[in-house]
């Protein structure tokens, strides 16, 4: 069976052109309607380790934010 797009429609790239909404880059989003069934698992599988590596560094982020603020006060 085919496997359905992972797009939200909540598209926008960021400076490296990966769409914030569904972690594909701009080649892999091209390539989806004439993907083989094996090269879409492959381009879900590098997205949900785009999602991850994001959220990661989002909450590594925030830790940071939160330790400054916490220096700031003492």
């Amino acid at each position: 069976s085919d496997i359905p797009s992972p797009c939200i429609r909540n598209c926008c790239l960021d400076d490296n052109e990966i769409c914030i909404g569904c972690y594909r880059s701009l080649d892999e989003i091209l390539q989806w309607g004439n993907a083989s069934t094996k090269l879409k698992q492959t381009i879900i599988e590098d997205a949900i380790d785009a999602d991850r590596s994001q959220s990661i560094l989002q909450n590594q982020q925030a830790g940071k934010s939160m330790a400054r603020m916490t220096e700031q006060k003492i």
